[in-house]
């Protein structure tokens, strides 16, 4: 079985250098003020400088403006652009043609009416990435992140044009689990490899990508 890993939210350079060691396909930045795994843009360079060309730097945004985009970009070359908010299909297109970078649109899942407007995004974005939409008792709740899964059968019985990846409440307890039941070829993992939110923990990343070669 060959699975990529993406590696999201690192902010230290142990968890860049153990996500790269343990052989993760993605490395994650998030730009969003709200998360326990914010950084800065002048932060993610230092880190990115660790990481090898062959790994992709992956940025993560919340419905941000082109000057937000522009601000970050001005110190990371990134490889994707991942959007996490509510971008319309109109304004992936509008990101990919202003920055001239492939995007990943983050879609939370819930029921059917989320799997029908991630297909209203295929068409437009480059991956599709799959997390939990958190119920509305979940007071504070995070665009991502929140250590929550979902019904996997929803995405495994659709049919799919775009490659995408499973996130939402993955660890190494669960994601053999997760990939069996959702047909997944890629995953996307933060919370599941940290010690506290925003550190991630190096020997839950090699137990993580343990299971899965």
């Amino acid at each position: 079985m060959s699975i990529a890993v993406k590696i999201c939210g690192l902010t230290t350079p142990g968890g860049v250098r153990a996500a790269c060691d343990a052989g993760a396909a993605y490395t994650g930045f998030v730009f969003y003020p709200k998360s326990p795994r914010h950084i800065t843009g002048l932060q993610a360079a230092a880190l990115a400088a660790l990481i090898p060309e062959t790994i992709r730097k992956v940025g993560v945004f919340v419905d941000p403006d082109d000057d937000d985009l522009r601000q970050i970009l001005g110190h990371i070359a990134l490889d994707l652009i991942q959007l996490h908010g509510s971008e319309s299909p109109g304004r992936l297109q509008q990101i990919k043609d202003n920055f001239k970078l492939p995007v990943i649109k983050a879609i939370a899942v819930a029921d059917n009416d989320d799997i029908a407007y991630a297909k209203t995004c295929e068409s437009v974005a480059d991956i599709l990435l799959f997390d939990a939409k958190p119920p509305i008792s979940h007071k504070n709740a995070l665009p991502g992140g929140n250590g929550l899964s979902f019904d996997w059968q929803l995405i495994k019985t659709t049919d799919w044009h775009r490659p995408w990846l499973l996130s939402g409440g993955l660890n190494e307890n669960n994601v053999m689990t997760a990939i069996t039941a959702s047909g997944a070829k890629a995953v996307d993992v933060s919370s599941g490899v940290e010690s506290r939110p925003g550190v991630k923990d190096s020997a839950k990343i090699n137990d993580f990508m343990r299971i899965l070669t």
